[in-house]
């Protein structure tokens, strides 16, 4: 039966998929199998409380504050436990940070660990097949599709998340930013750039 048939099972479906989770929602919690309440608390943990907000907080720090920058680079999790940004998927991180002769990205090649406290949740390209086959083969031409295009003097490390060990780039504060405080310089970092497979966002971009 062509696929574009009405009598088709799958037009029985809503096309939204928004309107198809609230329908799996609506028939696991007939069920009892799940707690809405607990289930609403879980969405408003990842939307508002962990994600790529709190990595960018930790970057615009480390940017202002040579202190604090040193500590990070040297052994992270002191202060990201006093920071409240650890857990499950963030137990042990290693930070990494871009300089004029170095770009980092990350890739888990295994499957798709990474930081969720400090990233939120991994975006689809990352837990992709090519992108974690293509990443360690061949980054520049990655980084170029992401946008990211590096001069040839420029060197390229690939780190490999992992169960045990995750990492947070840290990338080039951009020109024109003295003077923004924490929280202006936190709205030019990028999930991507965190990641390595984007830059900073330019002053008034």
């Amino acid at each position: 039966m062509p696929h574009d048939s009405h009598d088709h099972p799958h037009s029985l479906l809503p096309s939204d998929p928004a309107l198809r989770v609230k329908a799996l929602e609506t028939l696991l919690t007939d069920k009892g199998l799940i707690d809405p309440a607990a289930l609403d608390e879980i969405i408003d943990t990842y939307e508002n409380k962990v994600g790529p907000q709190n990595g960018a907080r930790v970057v615009a720090r480390m940017w202002t504050d040579p202190a604090f920058r040193s500590a990070m680079l040297d052994d992270p999790m002191p202060k990201l436990i006093e920071m409240g940004l650890y857990g499950r998927q963030g137990e042990h991180m290693v930070i990494v940070e871009n300089t004029e002769d170095t770009h980092n990205m990350v890739v888990c090649t295994l499957c798709s660990c990474y930081p969720w406290p400090l990233l939120g949740i991994p975006p689809g390209w990352y837990k992709s097949d090519a992108y974690r086959a293509r990443a360690v083969r061949e980054p520049r031409k990655v980084l170029a599709e992401f946008g990211v295009t590096l001069d040839e003097g420029v060197k390229v490390r690939v780190w490999d998340s992992t169960a045990e060990v995750r990492y947070l780039v840290v990338p080039r504060r951009p020109v024109g930013t003295e003077g923004m405080s924490e929280d202006e310089l936190a709205g030019l970092v990028t999930r991507d750039s965190m990641i390595g497979c984007g830059l900073a966002r330019e002053p008034g971009a």
